[in-house]
């Protein structure tokens, strides 16, 4: 799979390394988690559309609804509260951001 093969293949930070990142820098911290989360967020949308380009079936279907750099926050944040039972803090952060994006903008 395209998608998951695009995940492994980059070095991802982890959810306790995007928190640490924040704590850490106290000046400058939430907006490098931000600017991530952004990265990560157009990353997916774009790996989805590649698999879908290769023959896959697509996972994010936006369908005319807005997807924004500004939405990247809340959906990371949203999903990690959903679903806290699911993920262990070295899980990848673009993971989350894709359960994120694959629900919120689910296809069919």
């Amino acid at each position: 799979m395209v998608l998951s093969g695009f995940m492994q293949a980059a070095s991802a930070m982890s959810i306790r390394e995007l928190r640490a990142l924040e704590r850490d820098n106290p000046k400058q911290g939430a907006d490098f988690v931000v600017y991530y989360l952004v990265g990560a967020m157009e990353a997916t949308v774009q790996a989805d559309a590649a698999a879908v380009r290769a023959g896959e079936s697509p996972r994010i279907c936006l369908n005319g609804r807005r997807l924004e750099p500004a939405m990247a926050l809340s959906l990371y944040r949203t999903e990690l509260r959903r679903n806290a039972e699911l993920y262990e803090a070295d899980m990848p952060v673009p993971l989350v951001m894709r359960n994120a994006l694959e629900k919120v903008y689910a296809c069919g």
